[in-house]
């Protein structure tokens, strides 16, 4: 196997399976806008990493991680409601950071690969930093699995069993903003929520209990990766928004499917 295609195939499975277990909170949360307004923002980090000349896979961790604080900061103490709060920062981030690589005409970067993803372009050290930040999400996902989903099925009964449920909630976002920054090199920002919320919708329909179903997004999400990856490489498509195509095919097939009683 090619050098680059082992690159592509590792980095997509080391995403899915992270992105089963914490897409599935996604989807239990309601939190698909959230994840559009990280990976819109995430355009601004490869800006700003660019501007000081520092890795932009860096820069997208640290802007990503920052959103998130800020986004939890506001929602607790602005008047707006949420939605409209997260639709004003997705699209002023973005559009910030398209401003900002304009003023950088010495500078080329492949802007396509941004917004929809460059999976078989991943380098070796695109890769150390997809499954580092895989293994650290899943290794902090473990401990916190228990405390988010409960916080998940009642939010007050937690708060009143002693849970910090705003320190629970904020790690799951920051989780979350991880996930996007690393994964933005696979499918793009504009495809990243996509990949989170679509494995663990079809999964939702035939799981019985939780794991169950972040077990069977996780494992959609790799069937997703590999069958994209095999059209990409024979009929010559883009990577990440086959990997995409795949995983909607998927959802569909759930339906298909008779429902576990």
């Amino acid at each position: 196997m090619a050098d680059f295609l082992f690159n592509a195939l590792l980095a997509g499975l080391a995403l899915a399976l992270v992105a089963g277990p914490l897409g599935s909170f996604v989807v239990w949360r309601r939190m698909a806008y959230f994840g559009d307004t990280l990976s819109h923002a995430a355009l601004l980090g490869v800006a700003l990493g660019l501007m000081l000349d520092v890795s932009p896979t860096l820069a997208v961790t640290v802007g990503c991680l920052l959103l998130a604080v800020l986004l939890v900061t506001l929602q607790q103490r602005q008047p707006l409601a949420s939605d409209t709060l997260l639709g004003i920062l997705a699209h002023s981030t973005l559009s910030l950071g398209l401003v900002a690589l304009s003023f950088m005409p010495d500078v080329r970067i492949d802007l396509m690969g941004y917004l929809f993803g460059d999976l078989l372009a991943v380098s070796r050290t695109d890769l150390a930093w997809i499954l580092g930040g895989s293994a650290l999400v899943l290794a902090l996902l473990v401990p916190l699995w228990r405390p988010l989903l409960a916080i998940t099925v009642h939010e007050e009964l937690a708060r009143v069993e002693g849970l910090p449920v705003a320190a629970i909630r904020l790690a799951l976002m920051m989780l979350v903003a991880v996930v996007i920054a690393v994964a933005m090199k696979i499918v793009g920002v504009l495809l990243i929520t996509s990949l989170l919320i679509i494995p663990a919708a079809a999964a939702q329909r035939h799981a019985r209990t939780p794991e169950q179903m972040a077990g069977g997004a996780s494992l959609l999400g790799l069937l997703a990766v590999c069958a994209g990856l095999a059209l990409s490489w024979y009929k010559d498509t883009p990577a990440g928004p086959s990997i995409v195509v795949a995983a909607a095919a998927l959802f569909l097939l759930s339906f298909a499917l008779p429902r576990r009683a």
